[in-house]
């Protein structure tokens, strides 16, 4: 069993104007439940408002790309935490559908430049589904929320360099 993710805690540049959005399976729903209260407790230990995270219910872990291009589209957010959990079963589907979720939240990731972080856990079974949760392998929603935050301010950073540079270069030309 992999432990959990490397932790590092960054703060986010005017917390309270940054929005952020937690799109969340309905799909084994107890185990996502948590994995949504861990990314929560991450944004407020950011001290983004409660009112500035809006948590959206999907079905499965398949729609989570979808419903996370949408709401890149809208322009609100300056980050997008996807959520769910995929157990293995008798069939492949276990595979096909968390390799299309990964792909499709990438995907959405690149193509809007808006981070989308992937917090699926993807297990064997229900209790490693747990563990992944916030048992003794950390909280993939806490990790996703966590990415979501750094590269919020990544973005955030790197626009302001570029604005700056572009800036400089208009002035000077």
């Amino acid at each position: 069993m992999a432990g959990p993710a490397a932790r590092r805690r960054v703060a986010v540049r005017a917390a309270s104007r940054a929005r952020f959005a937690i799109v969340a399976s309905r799909f084994n729903e107890a185990i996502t439940q948590r994995l949504v209260e861990g990314a929560r407790a991450v944004f407020e230990g950011a001290s983004v408002p409660a009112d500035a995270v809006e948590v959206h219910w999907v079905p499965g872990s398949f729609e989570l790309p979808q419903a996370a291009r949408h709401l890149t589209r809208t322009g609100r957010y300056q980050g997008i935490v996807c959520v769910g959990v995929v157990i293995r079963g008798e069939t492949p589907h276990f595979e096909h559908v968390a390799r299309e979720a990964a792909a499709g939240i990438r995907e959405v990731g690149l193509a809007s430049g808006v981070p989308t972080t992937f917090g699926v856990i993807t297990a064997l079974n229900e209790a490693q589904a747990w563990a992944r949760a916030g048992g003794g392998v950390g909280n993939r929603g806490e990790e996703a929320a966590q990415a979501a935050l750094e590269m919020a301010a990544f973005v955030d950073r790197v626009t302001r360099v570029r604005g700056k540079a572009t800036h400089g270069k208009a002035q000077k030309g």
